[in-house]
């Protein structure tokens, strides 16, 4: 028996791993990309001359592609149950790719180029939400598999490389969003809520141009991905569930030997023939415990921060908002990649709790500091902390317990359920964070400024409680160890 024989092959599990976690990238590239472009879009469509585009109407725009994540996750179990978590991956990835084009050129067949409508408006939504279905889909079906292909003893590690994958992913795109920006940063003069009336002139390539070329952007690793994903195998787990047992045992050998992979196959099957496959069948905890790891993901309030962090940045006086936002980028690769070396040494529960807590302290920061005059240093670190904090904890270990806590009867369902809940903690987090930021009480108060991050700090510190007394520690355990760990709960 030869040495791959006996040990499995490394570099082929991360070949696979490394095209799998391109969906993750493709995730972080299309959810962070509206980050540079909404305001060239915004001024874009304020020179429409059959409607008004209201600040409501640039939340929706901003947050639409949430719609699309909502439905993608909504369907990704039914998807990934009948046609298997590869084939699901592809439609994603094309997905990804239609978006991508027809968000750059919105006009295509029934449009004249350049002239912002109403109609246009609503065909530019309808590409976001396209591309935000192909996110709800790799949201939930690229951790998945590589959950099920990974060997236990590192399984933590590798889906924690699909969250780093998210952020490299924002990071690529605060780049190419920067170069492309240029010295065209400023298109709309005016904050959010104070009267969008008033476009730079200045920054006219951006309005013009300048969003389409972000958006265009995401083609090249849109395609890269759907190509490269035909050429990786099914996981073992669905092969085994539609009875293709020899290959499942042909990718599990390559994985971890022969001998490991007839020990892993067995254990699958053991746990495939329960035939009981109604989602309860574990209890409610177990699909209550995934939900609410979805739901305080979203609730903390990260992507508020990393959706919006130009236009925070502006607020605060900087003076290019973009390369701030580029640095909090590199700081979110660095900490992810904490998750990434210690989560199979310390626990899924120790970083999540420790990462509550950090973000906390930072949220509370810039409850008591937004806005002080000579305060906006102090401010600008805590956003650093709260972001750095989530990108150890709940980044990562969020997508590494959904990935691997449910038992395998029920995982496509579960994780369906789990990935759509968060999906629509998101859109309520990002469409309620600049209405909630922007209230006062009384003319030129801070009300809304410190109420909205003192919320967030709060649901914070509740989520680290909710880890401490519910969330089961996962670490080292099989896939098949799940049936065991919820069947005694």
């Amino acid at each position: 028996m030869t040495q791959n024989q006996n040990n499995g092959s490394k570099s082929y599990l991360i070949s696979i791993v490394l095209v799998a976690v391109l969906g993750g990238l493709l995730f972080g590239y299309d959810t962070a990309v509206i980050s540079g472009a909404e305001k060239g879009l915004q001024a874009f469509f304020m020179e429409a001359k059959d409607f008004t585009y209201t600040d409501g109407w640039h939340g929706f725009t901003s947050a639409s592609a949430l719609i699309g994540c909502i439905i993608g996750s909504a369907f990704s179990g039914l998807l990934a149950t009948n046609l298997g978590r590869k084939k699901s991956l592809i439609i994603a990835g094309l997905l990804f790719f239609v978006s991508a084009l027809g968000s750059m050129y919105p006009e295509f067949l029934f449009f004249a180029k350049g002239e912002p409508t109403f109609s246009l408006l609503i065909m530019f939504n309808i590409y976001r939400v396209i591309g935000g279905i192909g996110v709800g889909l790799a949201s939930a079906i690229c951790p998945m598999y590589i959950g099920e292909v990974a060997p236990s003893n590192i399984r933590g590690m590798l889906v924690s490389w699909n969250q780093f994958a998210i952020i490299f992913g924002q990071l690529v795109v605060y780049f190419v969003n920067f170069f492309i920006l240029g010295d065209h940063i400023q298109p709309v003069v005016e904050e959010m809520g104070k009267g969008l009336a008033a476009i730079n002139p200045a920054a006219q390539w951006t309005v013009t141009t300048g969003w389409r070329y972000m958006f265009g952007s995401e083609a090249v690793p849109a395609g890269l991905f759907a190509l490269l994903i035909c050429f990786v195998p099914e996981t073992p787990r669905y092969l085994v569930s539609i009875g293709d047992d020899k290959k499942a045992l042909t990718v599990l050998s390559r994985i971890n030997g022969m001998e490991k992979a007839q020990q892993i196959l067995q254990d699958i099957r053991d746990t495939m023939t329960e035939k009981t496959e109604r989602l309860m069948t574990y209890g409610a905890m177990c699909i209550f415990v995934g939900i609410m790891l979805s739901v305080f993901q979203q609730a903390v309030g990260i992507n508020a921060v990393l959706y919006y962090a130009p236009r925070i940045f502006g607020d605060m006086g900087m003076e290019n908002p973009m390369v701030v936002t580029v640095f909090m980028g590199v700081i979110n690769i660095l900490f992810t990649l904490v998750a990434v070396f210690t989560v199979e040494k310390l626990g899924r529960k120790p970083l999540l709790i420790c990462g509550s807590l950090g973000m906390a302290i930072g949220a509370f920061g810039v409850a008591l500091t937004f806005g002080h005059p000579g305060l906006e240093m102090v401010t600008a670190v805590s956003i650093m902390v709260y972001s750095a904090s989530f990108m150890f904890s709940w980044g990562p270990i969020c997508w590494v317990l959904i990935a691997e806590i449910f038992p395998n009867t029920i995982r496509g369902a579960a994780v369906a359920i789990a990935v759509a809940f968060q999906w629509i903690f998101n859109f309520i987090v990002s469409s309620t964070f600049v209405p909630m930021f922007n209230m006062h009480l009384s003319e030129g108060d801070d009300f809304g400024h410190w109420f909205t991050y003192g919320l967030y700090g709060i649901i914070c510190v509740v989520a680290a409680i909710f880890v401490w007394k519910l969330v089961p520690e996962t670490k080292g355990k099989t896939l098949e160890d799940m049936t065991k760990l919820w069947k005694k709960a």
